[in-house]
């Protein structure tokens, strides 16, 4: 796995470190922190609309179609 080093000041990294749980890496407290927030945000929504069993199967299906061909970065 690649990584890259960054630079933040401490009030920053007292932030994180109050987060980590034991066992818990940097990078998975900001993943869990910070990536996921577009899934909360898709779920928000969702729960305000509703969808037919149809959309939801479809949904479903676009979801497994994608597994089997993934997108891929560009070499450069």
């Amino acid at each position: 796995m690649a990584v890259k080093t960054i630079t933040i000041d401490m009030d920053a990294y007292e932030t994180l470190a109050r987060l980590k749980r034991e066992g818990q890496s940097f990078s998975q407290v900001i993943k869990e922190h910070l990536g996921a927030r577009r899934g909360r945000d898709l779920q928000r929504v969702l729960q305000t609309i509703s969808l037919s069993e149809e959309a939801l199967d479809a949904v479903e299906g676009e979801v497994e179609r994608r597994k089997e061909s993934p997108a891929r970065v560009p070499e450069l």
